[in-house]
């Protein structure tokens, strides 16, 4: 047994410092223990290993023998734990941000003043953490924004060494939405980009159809997350893009069950698995919370479930059953020896009329029959589940209002709608800090059922929620270190094999004449790309700007660049797929008289939904709209905001004369192409990954091989003829040269793609 002290001293000494007086103790065979002096916690020697005396009881407890199994540890620890204790357990904090801004659902404050004004390190907890971290015993933390990896890495020792000396020194469970996308875009991927390795995300990632690129991903991002101090990441998103106007159909794999439930399988391998431990679990594992049960892809309109105007899951191809593969026979299917995903998240939405036993429509986080009947017990699932976000506060004003997520259960109480939450079957509490309605539910369910029987209930949530604390080794040491950090996260290694996977995301749909890729050294005409003014994810209002969609000196180590076509060999034209920024539900159309529902078109020019449905499969909004019962949009028209960039792409056309125009277009979803493919002598699509790998291809540099990972309509009527739940259901364009942009349709500078990937992943 060897013990090092860490101080600045030992920087001299060759040995990494920490701060927080951080002590590392080795036991000759067993784990490295980590602890801060400052917390209280003492060093037991039993037969000869080292132990932490967690609770300072000078004795060594089951929990805190490393010696013993994950569930004996954990049955141990939850038998010691108070309701209390147990109450904050199955808390998911809100938005942590490093350090915290000072307004926002992340605000925070350091000694009752906001962060500039302080004095407060960067690193340093807020008021509001500390509250909730030794007054309402939460020990699930979501961290968003940081500073760097090294202050990422001090906050997290900070909070490690603040709670290491509470009660029975339970540490905490960071966790991270989605980071290693290349942009951020909503509050569920806002820790995204900064100074980590950027990888394809979503359906970029299906994109290259390879399970193996996503588990190398999962391997590399687990290194970084744990350095980070991070060991639990809300991902992956599994859902299946089935309805192509559904705003989160960007973050899922694919609209196909079997590629979706190969890549879910492919990334949980490599995130909860320690290369070299005998069961998969150890201190390089981080816990993988898979959502959404079961499958939150089938919006009615591709409206979404964040807010209640998308609170409709529907099925009217009856193929609930294939929006459940991902899970059951990928992320519960596990290659490696951690055997299936830690945790699950079901989705916001109302899976409309599933509910085959009790007759119930309330969200999937409410639903027994969803959560007990199928998951824990048709498909035996043991491992934790927690809800999404905020589904137990108040709905907003409006239907297209955000703020809580109560779908079903708008009329229970705040502490009523933990109880049925509980009733469900769920473990843990996403998005909230305060323990007072999870132990008011816990009364409610003594009353119902007996002290007994609703203790024995904590206690089960409470050995689901520690396995994942004990299997990531966080009891043994929760602390990492700083200069490790550094060099780990965002390393050139990391950043290089993410940019290649980036690349193999492109896909290259058109090549007229093979005019990919050009070598020579031409003069391109590259015209500014123009964004609107727009909403953005939070509601804030963005400016609208005229700028290079790509860095114009990066490019001209390639090309001599012009902003006169006519001095222009060929056009390189970069737009986004159309967005619609009401996402399907307008205040100001409701306020006028109508139920304030409108279509979400896949087109840059005006459209009207005269093909929609007469009558809504599912309608209901009992607080906020009780008089709206059919939420059709039929005949009503909407416009994309950046109906501009079809502009572009015609005036590109135009200008060049018949000389080429090569499009790239940067996707968040399917896309109408027969407003302008006729205008493009080559396309590539990727699925928001950088511009410049868009230029590495085109120059050459590298052979596209990117495959579509969903179906390209030929037009809005088959979009809305189409059912939300059903994969393959569209007709597809066609284009100049013959080729059908349909799923794991792709081409190469040899044609189009034929190979391993497209016989296993086909329609089927």
């Amino acid at each position: 047994m060897k013990k090092s002290v860490f101080n600045i001293a030992a920087l001299f000494l060759g040995v990494t410092a920490f701060s927080q007086n951080i002590q590392t103790v080795t036991n000759s065979k067993g784990p490295v223990l980590g602890y801060s002096t400052d917390s209280g916690v003492k060093i037991l020697t039993v037969g000869g290993n080292k132990f932490k005396d967690l609770n300072k009881n000078g004795k060594l407890d089951k929990y805190e023998d490393w010696r013993l199994s994950v569930d004996e540890r954990a049955k141990d620890l939850a038998s010691k734990m108070s309701v209390e204790q147990i109450a904050g357990l199955m808390l998911y904090s809100g938005h942590q941000s490093v350090p915290a801004p000072a307004d926002g659902f992340r605000a925070g404050k350091y000694n009752g003043m906001f962060y500039k004004e302080s004095g407060a390190k960067a690193f340093d907890l807020t008021d509001q953490q500390k509250k909730f971290l030794k007054e309402d015993n939460l020990r699930h933390v979501l961290v968003t924004t940081v500073e760097s990896p090294e202050i990422a890495a001090k906050w997290s020792n900070n909070i490690q060494a603040y709670i290491e000396g509470l009660g029975l020194g339970i540490p905490a469970n960071n966790s991270t939405d989605p980071r290693h996308s290349a942009t951020v875009t909503a509050e569920f991927n806002e820790g995204a980009g900064g100074q980590i390795s950027l990888w394809p995300d979503g359906l970029a990632m299906g994109a290259t159809f390879d399970p193996e690129l996503v588990k190398k991903f999962g391997n590399i991002a687990a290194q970084e997350y744990r350095a980070l101090g991070i060991s639990t990441a809300l991902s992956p998103q599994i859902d299946l893009g089935t309805e192509p106007r559904w705003y989160r159909i960007a973050y899922v794999f694919s609209e196909s069950p079997e590629l979706t439930a190969d890549m879910a399988r492919g990334y949980i391998d490599g995130f909860q698995t320690t290369i070299g431990s005998k069961n998969g679990w150890g201190n390089k594992s981080v816990n993988a919370m898979v959502k959404h049960w079961p499958g939150g892809g089938p919006e009615e309109g591709g409206r979404d479930g964040h807010w209640a105007m998308g609170k409709f899951a529907v099925y009217p191809g009856n193929n609930f059953q294939n929006h459940v593969k991902p899970f059951t026979e990928g992320a519960f299917k596990l290659n490696g020896g951690t055997k299936e995903a830690s945790a699950v998240m079901p989705y916001y939405t109302i899976s409309f009329n599933q509910d085959t036993k009790n007759g119930e429509n309330v969200g999937n986080g409410y639903s027994k029959y969803l959560i007990t009947d199928l998951l824990r017990g048709k498909y035996k699932y043991d491992g934790v589940v927690c809800t999404d976000w905020l589904i137990t506060a108040d709905e907003p004003k409006s239907p297209g209002g955000f703020a809580g997520k109560p779908w079903g259960a708008e009329k229970l109480s705040i502490a009523q709608r933990h109880y049925k939450v509980l009733e469900a079957g769920v473990d843990q509490f996403g998005g909230n800090n305060d323990k007072a309605p999870v132990l008011e539910a816990y009364q409610m369910g003594v009353k119902e059922h007996g002290e007994k029987a609703y203790r024995t209930k904590f206690e089960q949530s409470a050995v689901r929620l520690l396995r994942n604390f004990f299997r990531t080794g966080l009891f043994e040491n929760p602390y990492v270190n700083v200069e490790e950090t550094k060099k780990i996260v965002g390393n050139p290694e990391f950043m290089k094999v993410g940019y290649e996977a980036q690349i193999k995301s492109i896909v290259l749909l058109k090549n007229k004449a093979n005019i990919l890729p050009i070598k020579e050294r031409k003069t391109a005409y590259i015209p500014k790309r123009y964004s609107p003014a727009i909403f953005n994810w939070w509601g804030i209002y963005t400016a609208p700007s005229l700028e290079y969609p790509v860095d114009i000196e990066k490019v001209k180590k390639h090309f001599n660049v012009t902003d006169d076509p006519a001095k222009a060999d060929f056009a390189l034209v970069f737009v986004k797929s159309p967005h619609s920024e009401e996402g399907g539900y307008s205040d100001i159309d409701a306020k006028e008289g109508g139920n304030g529902y409108l279509p979400i078109s896949l087109q840059y020019q005006t459209y009207t939904a005269t093909e929609a449905r007469e009558k809504s499969i599912a309608a209901g909004d009992p607080v906020v709209a009780p008089n709206v019962h059919d939420r059709t949009f039929k005949n009503k028209t909407s416009t994309a905001t950046n109906f501009t960039d079809l502009l572009a792409i015609e005036n590109a056309y135009k200008a060049m004369n018949g000389k080429p125009v090569i499009v790239s277009i940067t996707a968040s979803k399917p896309m109408i192409f027969n407003e302008f493919e006729k205008h493009a002598d080559a396309i590539l699509m990727n699925f928001n990954v950088s511009n410049q790998a868009v230029v590495d291809i085109v120059t050459g540099k590298y052979e596209p091989s990117g495959l579509l990972p969903l179906q390209m309509p030929a037009n809005m009527a088959t979009v809305e003829k189409q059912k939300e739940d059903v994969p393959y259901d569209m007709e597809t364009h066609k284009d100049s040269e013959g080729h059908n942009y349909d799923f794991g349709y792709g081409m190469n500078w040899s044609g189009v793609i034929k190979d391993a990937r497209t016989q296993k992943y086909h329609k089927q």
